[in-house]
C-alpha cells in the first residue's frame, strides 16, 4: 500500500517526501505551518492566473495542492 503524502496546513501544497527518511516533512513556503496526511482531493495547478480553482484556493504558484486539509 502506497504511503499517503503530507500536505501543508497553511497553503494546502502537497509536500515531497523528505530527503532523509527520519526527517519530518516541512513546507518550504510555510516553514512554521503544521503538516498532515489527513487531506482530501488532489488538484494540479498549471496556470494559477487563469484557473478558477486556484482563485478559490487562493493559490498564486503552480504546483500540486490538496482541496481540503484537516488540521486538528
Amino acid at each position: 500500500m502506497p504511503k499517503q503524502p503530507f500536505a501543508c496546513g497553511e497553503c494546502n501544497r502537497i509536500l515531497p517526501d523528505p530527503e532523509k527518511k527520519n526527517d519530518p516533512p516541512q513546507c518550504m513556503h510555510c516553514p512554521g505551518a503544521p503538516v498532515t496526511t489527513d487531506w482530501q482531493g488532489f488538484v494540479v495547478i498549471l496556470d494559477p492566473h487563469r484557473s478558477e480553482v486556484a482563485k478559490r484556493l487562493n493559490v498564486s504558484d503552480p504546483g500540486n495542492y490538496a482541496l481540503k486539509v484537516n488540521i486538528r
